[in-house]
């Protein structure tokens, strides 16, 4: 079975919020400083999205591990 695309999308924003909100906690827990630790968690959540539009480009040029489909199997999928 497979997830349809609005599962993972509402996967994928569940997840960033989940992570970012562990950034913000931990800043806070380090510097007491509620300012510090949305402003960090702000700029975390743009430049990890940022990083994982890039890496995911990067890996679209590597043909590592990718398998090319005959026609028979892409009307299957």
């Amino acid at each position: 079975m497979m997830d349809k695309n609005t599962r993972s999308i509402v996967k994928s924003i569940t997840w960033r919020l989940s992570a970012t909100l562990a950034t913000i906690i931990l800043v806070y827990v380090v510097t007491r400083d509620i300012k510090a630790s949305l402003g960090i968690g702000l700029i975390e959540v743009f430049l990890k999205l940022f990083l994982y539009y890039l890496h995911e480009r990067v890996w679209n040029k590597i043909k590592w591990g990718r398998k090319v489909l005959v026609e028979s199997e892409k009307v299957e999928s």
